[in-house]
């Protein structure tokens, strides 16, 4: 996979742990469904804002290395918060886990989340053709 990260001095720098573009050559993608934080053994809800960030982290990454991947390998992540006051948070250990060159993100504020989540992330993975 080539995978080039786009920076331009003719759009605002990144404020966090996103790239502003990724350009990806001769790809194979792969479409992850939108994770919350739940426990995959219980099926609960883990509880507080920390614990489901890294839960849905967590989730994410057990799909990415399934579909062959890992979370390196995340082009783009959009990240869904019931309160954006939570953003820091995400960016926070979001640095824990992903390490530059960082995928290209959107962080939306939305009224609710199912299981009244207080996060939800989807990604899209680029993997080498096999």
């Amino acid at each position: 996979m080539s995978k080039f990260i786009v920076q331009t001095q003719d759009a605002p720098q990144a404020i966090g742990t996103y790239s502003q573009a990724v350009r990806v050559v001769q790809e194979e993608t792969v479409y992850l469904s939108g994770q919350i934080g739940l426990d995959p053994v219980s099926m609960e809800m883990v509880q507080g804002i920390d614990a489901q960030i890294e839960q849905v982290i967590a989730n994410l990454r057990a799909v990415a290395i399934a579909s062959g991947g890992n979370l390196a390998d995340i082009v783009k992540l959009n990240v869904y918060l019931t309160d954006l006051n939570h953003f820091a948070k995400v960016n926070e250990i979001m640095g824990k886990h992903f390490s530059q060159p960082y995928p290209a993100r959107a962080a939306i504020g939305v009224a609710a989340l199912p299981r009244a989540a207080l996060v939800e992330m989807d990604a899209v993975m680029s993997l080498e053709k096999a």
